[in-house]
């Protein structure tokens, strides 16, 4: 969905019908995104809550509202940074049947396939590949987002594709 410049400038002043167009024109990017990050649909909408509450708190001072969707990734990842950090800390008090999903389909094929071998990512090799191949990003605009070196991140979706490859030739 386009998001409109006339909608984010009456947003930045107060205005709550525009932000909620804003909303409805990323909700299910940044949604996707976070659950191919965290890989856990009850994080990923907290995490997307959180961004929005986070943006609409702060859209007054976004520099660039032409760039309001890579705002909002940025504010996203650095969320989902926050909560996979959480995931280590608390590892040692992880109950295993507190993450097991239930009610999902026992599917298969080359797309359950690939999404088994995006699950064994990193988060950020997740994150990157995400963005790239699905969403369509530059490696300029990822590296704006996650805040790294552009060649760092072009580096990193080398690598994590060939990992990738070899996961899903090895099944």
């Amino acid at each position: 969905m386009e998001i409109s410049g006339q909608d984010v400038a009456k947003a930045r002043e107060g205005d709550r019908e525009a932000f909620g167009r804003l909303y409805d024109g990323v909700a299910r990017e940044l949604y996707r995104v976070a659950l191919y990050t965290l890989g856990n649909p009850q994080d990923a909408e907290d995490v997307v809550a959180e961004t929005f509450l986070e943006a609409w708190k702060g859209i007054r001072g976004l520099r660039e509202p032409e760039r309001f969707r890579q705002w909002m990734l940025r504010i996203l990842s650095i969320r989902c940074k926050r909560r996979v950090g959480r995931y280590v800390r608390e590892k040692g008090n992880i109950d295993i049947d507190d993450y097991i999903e239930e009610g999902v389909p026992d599917s298969s094929g080359p797309r359950a396939e690939v999404r088994d071998a995006m699950a064994r990512l990193a988060p950020e090799e997740r994150q990157i590949v995400l963005l790239s191949v699905l969403e369509g990003y530059t490696m300029r605009e990822i590296a704006q987002m996650l805040e790294l070196p552009q060649g760092t991140v072009s580096s990193k979706l080398h690598r994590t594709l060939k990992k990738l490859r070899r996961m899903l030739e090895d099944t």
